[in-house]
Order: C-alpha cells, then structure tokens, then sequence
C-alpha cells in the first residue's frame, strides 16, 4: 500500500512539473496607450494555419508577450523572440513557440514577442513600430525580472529572418529614441541571430522586408539607419549567428558582414554557417546540419557564462 501512495505521489508530481514547465503567462507589451499608433477599422489582426498546422499570424494592433517560464530556472537567463515573416506576417509557431519550449528544456525562459507589422494604416511612423515594440518588451520583462526569477543581466534578444533583422536593431539602437520610456535599460544582454536579416542595402538585403519597412523608394540615410552592420558600436551585445550558404531568401552576406562588424569592435561573437538548409529552417532540418545549430547556441550560451 506504502508503494502504491508513494508512486501515486511521484506520478502526480511529475504531472504537477510538466504544467509549470508548459505554462505560460501573456501580457500585453503596452499597458495603456501604444506610442505612434493610428486607429484604423479595417485593420485588424487575423491569423493563417497552414497545411502542417502551424500558424502565422499577420496585421497585429496590440503587441503581446508569451512568457513561458521553465521548472528549473537556470541562471535566470531569458531569451526574448522574434519571429521571422518579412514583416508582413510572423511564423508564430515555428520561429516562436517551438524555440520557447525547446528553451525551456535548458532551464531557459522563453519569451515570444508578437510585435506589430510596419504598416502606414495602423503606424505615424512605420519603420519605428516594430522597434518600439522590441524595446519596450525588454524593458516588461526586466520589471518582472524578480517575479519571475530572472536575471536582469542574462536577458537576451533571439530573432529569424526578419525577426532577426529586429533583434540586431535592438541590439544596436536600443538607445533610439523611438516612444518616451522609463529610464530601464532595452539593450539586450545577448543575440541569437538565425539567418537574419541585417543589412537594407541591395542587392544583399531581403527585398519584401525593406520594402514593408521601409517603404518603396527609401532615402539612402534611411537605408542606412536601419543597415545594423553599419550601426554596430562598442556597446552593441554579444551574439551567436547561425546563416546557410544556399539561404535563397537572405543571402549569407547577411550574417558574414554583421559578424565583421562585431569583430572589428571586438565584441564576443560565433558564427555558424552551414553549407546547406536554405531558408526557414526554424530548429534545424530533420536532415542536415542545421539541426545542430541549437546544441552549439546552448554550448555558447554556457561559455559565455549567460547559463550554467
């Protein structure tokens, strides 16, 4: 009898764990009005499940975060996320949800940001709304740091593709004045960059996304501006890329010139490219390299003494 409560015991425990582990926590990323924001009724948000089951979602008004907190805090390192889409959607799912969990996995708080889409209907200033967004999302998580047992000095910024173009814009212009905000910090305390977007200078940038950014026919400083291999500083973060050399989508240029950048100001910096996976990739092909890009991010992540 002793042995049946005892494992009784154990299995509702387990079952307990695996909840905490799963749960999560959604906060809206402004509490009252949204910085630059046009009200628009015909604009509202909505969401595509594909064929697979996956989810994108597109037209976001009111930016949100999915916080999802593991059992087993380690270190109180939190990685905030950024979904790819060529700021015309964002692949909620894979670039998103799948990385917060596998996050999780390593004792890693996992924090998926639904950032708005720049987009003149909803936006004063496009280019600036979904950085406003970024920022703000760090600054969120950094006031709930105690309350959710993180480290305010191990949070970082992950993005893919576009999102990647928006995490290496935090990194870099965390400081821009873009919305009135408290004196906390936004600026990240790493970057994981998969196949991003970096640069909006052709004939190396991502076309969809400098246009829905940028608009049709930018300025050259604004192209510029928004070029994060050009606005690297001393103070720009850390960061772990991960590229393929047969990206159809963003060439490897991309990562290979952001890392220069980082170099020559010596800031700490791995780059991984593979010689095959393409584009979207998400965690990693089920065959090929890619699929090893996680295991050495974690590997990274614990010599840079972010995690234990």
């Amino acid at each position: 009898m002793k042995n049946i409560i005892s494992f009784l015991g154990v299995f509702l425990f387990l079952i307990s764990a695996s909840r905490i582990a799963a749960q999560t926590i959604t906060l809206p990323v402004w509490s009252e009005n949204i910085p630059g924001s046009l009200s628009s009724s015909v604009y509202c948000e909505d969401t595509i499940t594909l064929d697979n089951g996956q989810k994108r979602i597109r037209k976001v008004t009111s930016p949100t975060i999915a916080v999802f907190l593991p059992a087993k805090p380690n270190n109180g390192a939190a990685v905030i996320i950024c979904p790819g889409g060529g700021y015309e959607r964002l692949a909620y799912d894979h670039e998103g949800m799948e990385i917060a969990k596998k996050l999780n996995e390593y004792g890693i708080a996992g924090i998926v940001l639904k950032y708005r889409l720049p987009n003149d209907t909803i936006m004063a200033i496009k280019e600036n709304g979904p950085l406003s967004d970024a920022q703000e999302a760090m600054r969120l998580v950094r006031r709930h740091a105690k309350e959710w047992n993180l480290n305010t000095e191990k949070i970082g910024i992950a993005g893919f593709s576009a999102g990647g173009h928006l995490a290496s814009t935090l990194s870099t212009q965390f400081n821009k004045a873009v919305y009135q905000s408290d004196a906390s910090s936004a600026r990240p305390s790493f970057s994981i960059l998969v196949y991003p977007v970096i640069t909006m200078k052709t004939p190396l940038t991502h076309a969809g996304s400098r246009k829905r950014l940028l608009g049709s026919n930018p300025s050259e400083e604004l192209c510029r501006s928004f070029s994060n291999e050009l606005q690297v500083t001393s103070d720009t973060p850390p960061a772990f890329i991960v590229h393929a050399a047969d990206d159809p989508s963003v060439p490897v240029q991309n990562s290979i010139q952001y890392f220069e950048s980082l170099n020559r100001y010596k800031i700490p910096a791995e780059l991984h490219i593979y010689q095959k996976g393409g584009h979207g990739f998400g965690l990693g092909r089920d065959k090929g390299t890619t699929a090893q890009w996680f295991d050495a991010c974690i590997q990274w992540l614990h010599e840079s003494k972010f995690i234990n």
